[in-house]
């Protein structure tokens, strides 16, 4: 049997587990789902897919999605699109 794992990783280092698969440069919620553009608004906390780290082992495969911030103007363009 062959298992395929993914998860969160924040910039502050936790790790959260996810039921999905993202891609690279995608934003996503708090809960790592997809938000749709443009932003509802921009007083939303929101994070950018950076890396995407695939560690193979016997058996399974894990995806590692790193996040990061959208911050200020970037934000504010998110949402005015």
């Amino acid at each position: 049997m062959f298992m395929e794992s993914n998860f969160l990783v924040y910039p502050e280092g936790e790790t959260q587990e996810i039921e999905f698969k993202l891609r690279f440069n995608q934003i996503v919620d708090m809960n790592g789902r997809p938000v749709s553009l443009p932003l509802a608004s921009h007083k939303m906390i929101v994070y950018k897919v950076v890396k995407i780290q695939n560690k193979e082992m016997k058996g399974e495969t894990a995806h590692y999605y790193h996040l990061e911030l959208v911050r200020g103007d970037e934000l504010f363009s998110l949402a005015a699109r």
